[in-house]
């Protein structure tokens, strides 16, 4: 096997794994474990999905990732991040739909793994990724809105602004007891994480708050008066009735939770590698993501990725190899079986609560805000991506936003295509100061041009190419084009040549080539053109080219 398609967790058992090791493990994976408890159970009702599947999937993806997994010290399960887009599919299709889509994304990760496309991902661009995550980051601070306050509403909208529009309409029937312990929780949550590192400040929020409801028996909403408790038993495997009728429609669905799941997932490795010093190996991450969320929904959760804080928090607390994700998800199984049941007590609003702070964390304002100073282009693929995410859907916001910013690339790189015309420069004998020959002498016969290309030959810079070529009133007797300066081209660029050969050919004048580099001289013979044109117009330097313009000038005044 290639060792770039090795799990981590082999690789250091065969290096040696001490009790050292073990030691830091045990207590990373113990104190990772009691973030994800309430992490996982709030992520998975913002979902529109049971409290229980947040652990199903915080267990069964968690600790698939983990043994084949890219990364020493990854975290993964249930994320903020996958919240709207479950949300949005399981209304619409219901979780027999999420399976599909899920099982889809899953192979697509796998195949993206296999087919070494790690590094791929890292060409979306950065204000695509801030511009989704603050919006998800709004949306699931909005849907928080009604169990904060407590408010009276048999269905809430999924649309944004309907969202907010029943908000208002239903603010007469806000719950004092609700917004109390929503607060208390919130401010709990705050001040704890800032005095207290070791223990989450969640947790204590959940353990504290929970307490005062039920010794009080205050009217509030709990897991248990919605959804029924928890059950302390494993989920049975199951796989839905699959129609190609369901595969097309969650194809697009699917798409996105795989690009999700893969940024979201090497973005927790780069961090991690930041804190460790070590290196990931992300095409083997993304075959382990894959095979997680296959695992997850078939034993009942929902899609997972790498989780960043919970990642750091691993590494803070000691953790150093995959065995204190395996840990982290052996302890969420216990609870899972052993005391899952106490977990009906939660209230709602706690749990509101520790959303509204994942929200804070993962809105990236502060980046957000500094990326509105960039260049015109960034920010408007920021806003649109954003207000796209808000407004219409993360599929879309995604697709059209990495869309717009590749449009917006190209633009810029056919601005910096260039075709000048140089022959009265190189008779004056003016060079640039990195020419390793003397041009003072040169000489130009007339019926010769000489065109400079700087940049690259391609589809997007075409137009341009035509546009400067077009300045020459009357047609040489020899086109000199100098491509010392063109360091790739494509097909339409090929394209565009081969009608330049075709219109030399039409009107009597010869194409000759300078300096053309040996990538773009191996796409030009593959293509066939060095062929139509003849090896022989083909020239190393300048000088070279010249001469080869002096010979047909020469046989040109025999043929008269």
């Amino acid at each position: 096997m290639h060792r770039r398609l090795e799990p981590k967790l082999l690789t250091i058992l065969r290096e040696g794994y001490t009790s050292k090791m073990f030691q830091g493990d045990l207590l990373g994976g113990l104190t990772v474990g009691i973030v994800a408890l309430p992490l996982a159970i709030a992520l998975a009702i913002a979902s529109g999905v049971k409290p229980e599947q947040g652990l199903y999937t915080a267990i069964f993806a968690g600790l698939v990732i983990a043994v084949l997994g890219g990364t020493r010290t990854g975290i993964s399960g249930p994320t903020g991040a996958f919240i709207v887009i479950v949300y949005g599919i399981v209304q619409k299709y219901g979780y027999d739909g999420l399976v599909v889509a899920t099982l889809i994304a899953g192979v697509l990760l796998v195949v993206m793994g296999l087919a070494r496309m790690g590094g791929l991902l890292k060409f979306v661009p950065y204000p695509v990724t801030v511009g989704f995550t603050a919006g998800i980051a709004l949306i699931i601070f909005s849907s928080q809105v009604s169990d904060f306050l407590g408010l009276r509403i048999e269905k809430v909208p999924a649309d944004f602004v309907e969202k907010w529009y029943v908000y208002f309409e239903n603010i007469a029937t806000i719950n004092a007891y609700s917004l109390g312990v929503g607060a208390a929780s919130l401010l709990i949550i705050i001040v704890w994480n800032r005095l207290i590192k070791k223990i989450p400040g969640q947790l204590v929020a959940i353990l504290a708050v929970t307490f005062v409801v039920q010794y009080f028996n205050l009217p509030v909403e709990t897991i248990e008066t919605r959804f029924g408790g928890v059950p302390s038993a494993l989920p049975v495997p199951h796989l839905p009735f699959v129609s190609w009728e369901l595969v097309q429609q969650m194809f697009s669905p699917a798409l996105t939770i795989a690009i999700l799941a893969g940024l979201e997932s090497l973005l927790s490795a780069v961090v991690a590698d930041g804190m460790t010093g070590t290196r990931h190996r992300s095409n083997m991450e993304l075959v382990a993501q894959g095979a997680g969320n296959i695992v997850s929904v078939i034993f009942g959760g929902v899609p997972a990725t790498g989780a960043i804080a919970r990642t750091a928090t691993n590494i803070k607390s000691g953790g150093k190899t995959p065995v204190s994700a395996i840990i982290h998800c052996v302890f969420l199984l216990l609870v899972l079986l052993f005391i899952g049941k106490w977990a009906a007590m939660i209230p709602m609003a706690t749990l509101a609560a520790i959303l509204i702070v994942v929200a804070y964390n993962m809105s990236e304002w502060r980046e957000f805000v500094h990326l509105l100073k960039s260049p015109r282009g960034d920010v408007a693929v920021l806003v649109i991506t954003f207000l796209l995410t808000v407004f219409i859907e993360l599929t879309v916001a995604i697709q059209v936003g990495i869309l717009l910013a590749a449009f917006l690339f190209l633009q810029k790189m056919s601005k910096e295509t260039q075709v000048d015309l140089i022959t009265e420069t190189l008779k004056g004998g003016l060079e640039d100061i990195h020419q390793t020959r003397d041009m003072s002498g040169i000489k130009i016969p007339d019926g010769v041009e000489v065109f400079e290309i700087y940049g690259s030959l391609f589809f997007g810079a075409v137009s341009q190419f035509k546009e400067s070529i077009r300045v020459i009133a009357k047609k040489p007797k020899v086109l000199i084009l100098r491509m010392r300066n063109v360091m790739s081209i494509d097909a339409s660029g090929i394209r565009v040549l081969e009608e330049l050969a075709e219109e030399a050919r039409d009107n009597g004048y010869v194409l000759v080539f300078s300096a053309v580099s040996r990538s773009v001289y191996r796409v030009m013979r593959k293509s066939g053109f060095v062929e139509m044109v003849g090896k022989k117009n083909f020239a190393g330097d300048v000088f070279g080219a010249l001469k080869i313009a002096e010979e047909h000038l020469k046989l040109s005044k025999a043929q008269e």
